[in-house]
């Protein structure tokens, strides 16, 4: 096909879609509900801050190649992401004050936890076994096929509270031990079982928008691709095994015969506007937190925290960030009450003072889809039943829970399903050929 491809969805899943297709020369049009790119990853400025912040934090690893590639594609700047030079990554324990590195070594065979200096405090090398299992478990099984994490390891002691427990919980935003093992072992596989040259921490210090978004924004305007802002799909209209119209609340697109669409919209939506289309059905929350406050000298860019409500505490030159995953028990807490336990524990790790400075709570209900292995098999791939509509999204079927890696990797995919769809397997059931929309 050589028409204009209908790009419906401007988070990353979408714009990585728009730029693949921008970049093989395809004509494109980018449609957003919102007045702003980026959907769940995107920077804005707090007024009760004074500061630009953005609306989830986001730590990305140097084996997320998929985002990596992109970031090159798009020109974004050269310190859009920045982390140490190796694989080093700083935890403390506010039961007791302990703090220690973990330190992989840069290449495959794990020698690294052989030293004590490198490993978690009171860990033994064979304790690391466990993403060996992981991967075993998961190998040649489908989707939601090899059941959860809590099934394939042993779930506590010393070095799952230390490591595993925070690392697969900030991956999967899912209790591990009601996790797939299929993600689990995607993710481990990808990182540390690729070595420490895979590991290497990364956080987009001056914003999510400046790395990811402006650039992709700016790249797409220069092909020539068109954005539209304001721009709500409540319809689609479906005729002979091919979309022929887009039904936006403000006037209607018609679909030409060599023309394409990607529906690259949270789950809910596009099970609103597709019947019967299978997508996750249950989600997972995540409370972010911000200070302003500079942190002191010194301070590790990210540091993971085990015994506190805090887990990953990012200190950027202007504030304190925080991030709390499987965050649906915290939802009913007030806000203000959770702004003054983070704090605290900020304050005793850095010998701040306590009194609260001005912050922000940022509750996201729906952050991700919950990483059950029922969830897992609910994910559809990029192919529909219709010849000119793909799906993108972190959402749909790429191996990975939900993460900007994802998100960026299914843009990809839906490049691939519009360019050769007879290489992938068509994964959304029949829906028929009628009108439907959103309520």
């Amino acid at each position: 096909m050589g028409g204009t491809v209908h790009v419906v969805g401007a988070g990353l899943a979408g714009l990585a879609a728009a730029v693949g297709l921008a970049e093989g020369g395809r004509r494109v049009v980018l449609h957003e509900a919102a007045k702003h790119a980026g959907g769940r990853c995107r920077s804005y400025f707090d007024p009760s801050l004074g500061l630009t912040i953005d609306n989830g934090n986001h730590l990305l690893l140097s084996g997320n190649r998929s985002a990596l590639a992109f970031l090159k594609t798009i020109g974004a700047p050269a310190n859009a992401l920045q982390g140490p030079d190796e694989a080093t990554f700083d935890f403390a324990d506010l039961r007791n004050g302990e703090r220690w590195t973990l330190r992989p070594n840069a290449g495959r065979l794990p020698w690294w936890v052989l030293a004590s200096s490198r490993r978690v405090p009171g860990s033994r090398p064979r304790d690391y076994l466990a993403p060996l299992t992981l991967m075993l478990a998961a190998s040649g099984k489908k989707p939601g096929q090899a059941g959860t994490i809590g099934e394939t390891i042993a779930c506590e002691g010393l070095l799952y509270e230390r490591l595993w427990h925070p690392v697969l919980l900030a991956a999967l935003n899912t209790d591990p031990r009601e996790s797939d093992v299929g993600l689990a072992a995607t993710i481990l596989r990808e990182t540390l079982g690729a070595g420490g040259q895979a590991c290497r921490p990364l956080v987009a210090v001056d914003g999510l928008s400046t790395a990811f978004v402006d650039p992709a924004l700016s790249y797409l305007s220069r092909r020539g691709a068109e954005i539209r802002f304001g721009r709500r799909l409540r319809g689609l209209e479906m005729r002979g095994g091919h979309i022929t119209r887009l039904d936006f609340t403000d006037e209607p697109t018609e679909i030409g015969p060599g023309d394409a669409v990607v529906l690259a919209v949270p789950p809910w939506v596009a099970a609103d506007l597709m019947p019967g289309l299978p997508t996750p059905q249950d989600h997972r929350s995540i409370v972010n937190a911000h200070f302003v406050a500079v942190p002191p000298p010194g301070s590790p860019l990210l540091l993971g925290i085990v015994g506190g409500l805090t887990e990953w505490l990012f200190a950027y030159p202007d504030r304190f960030s925080v991030t709390i995953s499987g965050a649906d028990h915290l939802l009913d807490v007030p806000r203000e009450d959770l702004a003054r336990q983070i704090w605290r524990e900020i304050a005793d790790l850095h010998g701040l003072a306590r009194e609260l400075p001005s912050w922000q709570i940022v509750k996201e209900k729906r952050a991700t889809f919950a990483a059950t292995p029922a969830e897992a098999a609910r994910r559809p791939g990029p192919a529909t039943t219709y010849d000119n509509l793909v799906l993108a999204g972190d959402w749909t079927a790429t191996g990975l829970p939900s993460t900007i890696e994802g998100a960026i990797r299914s843009g990809k995919n839906a490049v691939l399903a519009l360019n050769g769809r007879t290489s992938l397997s068509v994964s959304a059931r029949a829906i028929g050929h009628r009108h439907v929309g959103a309520a």
